[in-house]
């Protein structure tokens, strides 16, 4: 355990209290130095339904005598907590034999307040289960746990042929297989506490009773925080991971891509410790004794913030790509199951224009394959069926434009357009058949009221 002993005691206890939090005990936090400036670490467990406080002492030094145990034993006695309590010891050295024998026999006579031994051969079995690096002290993140990449009852297909029914004139059923890929985006949820009080001599000036519970996308380069919609999809569907099993997504998927966490668990606290520092200081105005206005910076101190837990969780980035004659068309989405948060949505925006968002109206033109907003669709003249400007051939009939899938469709109508009766030509275009007959209507009564008809 020589790499361990590098370790200052400090950096000593901040690994104990990572260590024991991957081991999944709860309510890990380090209580106050002591007088030797040394710093217990308090956590709890629940057994057979029962919750239990266990004090634990560190000792980073090559031997723990007897002594240690004794008093550990006096402390768990008196440390407050409403139910039962039990010590345990962990050091990267190891225990004399009367340690190790005054031990044996708080288990052997069933004693209120059990003390478990941790050595450096423990450290290094615990280290392998857990992903502990020996050689720096910090917690690498193995994770083998994803949210679940698509919801099996409803199929692989389902988001894409839900977004493709509010697109008018193509049924959802007709939309060709889209080429499918996910990508597991590694995540980290983590939840702390943060308590400190501030006091001068006028009292208490400020408190902070807090907890944050927040995801942060864990790839390589510094953490971001997710968006709010993603937060909750993550948070929410923790309890209902799957195994990250690449054979059984590849028979679904057609493309896979795993990505690796960029940093160790250690350094993502170490992170969201520094972060809590800053979100909680503020600069808060008092009166003094003396009546004099004064102005002070509240910061939290580290051993203020308590991280409380760090869950690594892949979350799944879905990319489905439809193709529609000439166009591609996009949706990506984070997915948990059945539910889901749309990255990008490229079957409600049209191709024509900025237009997007699933609160307007899109048509599909089966002449070319696009989707477009309303302003950019037209009634083909000849078929009429929806065509967009942007395939549409174009001619003027009775002074208005007319939109055709092609030239074919366009030379029929013109050969059509020459056979009409002219009162069939005006009606080419209603808007001036309408002006011509409420013009001449003017005109007739106007002549009728020169004539003194009227």
């Amino acid at each position: 355990m020589a790499v361990l002993d590098e370790l200052s005691g400090f950096e000593f206890e901040d690994l104990i209290e990572d260590v024991f939090r991957n081991l999944g005990y709860e309510n890990v936090r380090q209580a106050e130095r002591t007088a030797d400036e040394g710093r217990d670490v308090l956590m709890e467990e629940v057994v057979d339904g029962i919750r239990r406080a266990i004090i634990v002492e560190c000792k980073h030094t090559g031997t723990v005598g007897r002594p240690v145990i004794q008093k550990l034993h006096s402390a768990i006695a008196t440390f407050d907590f409403d139910g039962p309590k039990r010590g345990m010891v962990v050091t990267t050295g190891r225990f004399t034999n009367p340690a190790q024998e005054y031990a044996d026999r708080l288990q052997e006579k069933d004693d209120p307040y059990p003390i478990e031994l941790l050595d450096g051969e423990d450290l290094r079995e615990i280290a392998d289960d857990i992903g502990l690096d020996l050689y720096n002290g910090r917690i690498e993140i193995l994770c083998d746990e994803t949210l679940r990449p698509y919801d099996p009852a409803a199929g692989i297909d389902a988001p894409v042929a839900e977004a493709f029914r509010d697109i008018e004139n193509i049924d959802a059923g007709d939309v060709p297989t889209p080429h499918s890929q996910v990508t597991f985006r590694p995540v980290v949820a983590i939840t702390a506490d943060t308590n400190a009080v501030f006091e001068t001599s006028v009292g208490v000036i400020h408190r902070i009773n807090d907890r944050t519970r927040f995801v942060v996308h864990a790839e390589r380069g510094h953490p971001q925080i997710a968006d709010t919609d993603v937060a909750p999809l993550v948070t929410e569907n923790l309890h209902s991971t799957v195994d990250l099993d690449v054979d059984q997504f590849g028979e679904v998927f057609d493309d896979i891509e795993e990505r690796r966490f960029g940093q160790t668990q250690t350094e993502y606290k170490e992170w969201a410790v520094e972060r809590l520092q800053d979100s909680h200081t503020t600069t808060v105005t008092y009166t003094g004794d003396n009546n004099v206005t004064y102005n002070k910076t509240c910061e939290p101190n580290r051993s203020d913030i308590s991280v409380q837990s760090i869950e690594p969780v892949y979350l799944p980035d879905v990319r489905q790509t439809t193709k529609l004659q000439e166009y591609t068309y996009p949706y990506e989405y984070y997915a948990a199951g059945p539910s889901r948060v749309t990255a990008e949505d490229g079957i409600h925006r049209c191709v024509h224009c900025d237009t997007s968002g699933v609160n307007d109206a899109y048509t599909y033109c089966p002449n070319c394959g696009a989707i477009a907003c309303n302003s950019h669709i037209k009634t083909e003249r000849l078929e009429r069926e929806p065509v967009c400007t942007g395939c549409a051939v174009t001619d003027r009939f009775s002074l208005k434009t007319k939109y055709f899938y092609d030239d074919e469709n366009l030379k029929a109508f013109r050969e059509e357009y020459a056979d009409m009766p002219l009162h069939e030509k005006v009606m080419e275009n209603k808007l001036l058949a309408g002006g011509s007959a409420v013009t001449m209507l003017l005109l007739i009564l106007g002549l009728l009221v020169i004539g003194g008809i009227l």
